[in-house]
């Protein structure tokens, strides 16, 4: 693992506010040489603590006015049943995060759509039919007050 020190640490929340910042920019402001921030970057880059850059979304603009987290309880706990939920789940467009807890429930999933009509299609078409599925709770996103996902 790359040694995070406080110059690294200040690249980084430098690069999480603003990924399209250039080197010079960037190495100004941490008060580095630009090639020596950029050596930084790049490792940073190698190691895997940087994996990517993203765009940070306008999802209104995008027709997307709804947000809700699902958590869904499987009927049945074997492996298997998980990779088959898993595969159903990752290849719908609505399902913009799964993730594998603790807890009363196995999953917990992001979902976006338009509206609610869209939602309860989703709800009923894909949620409603998998097998594996044994109980759905869903929690409605009213506002998001902080949110530092890219």
């Amino acid at each position: 693992m790359t040694n995070l020190d406080r110059i690294n640490e200040s690249i980084l929340q430098i690069l999480r506010e603003d990924g399209r910042i250039s080197n010079a920019e960037l190495a100004d402001q941490i008060g580095l040489s630009p090639s020596a921030c950029l050596r930084r970057v790049q490792e940073l880059e190698r190691t895997g603590i940087i994996k990517g850059y993203r765009a940070v979304l306008n999802y209104a603009a995008l027709g997307i006015g709804f947000t809700a987290y699902i958590s869904v309880g499987l009927s049945d706990h074997t492996k298997k049943s998980q990779l088959a939920f898993e595969k159903a789940i990752t290849s719908s467009a609505e399902v913009r995060e799964c993730h594998n807890i603790t807890g009363t429930v196995e999953y917990l999933l992001r979902v976006e759509t338009s509206d609610l009509a869209a939602y309860k299609v989703f709800h009923t078409d894909v949620l409603g039919t998998l097998p594996q599925v044994n109980s759905i709770s869903t929690y409605v996103v009213m506002d998001s007050p902080k949110d530092d996902r890219a």
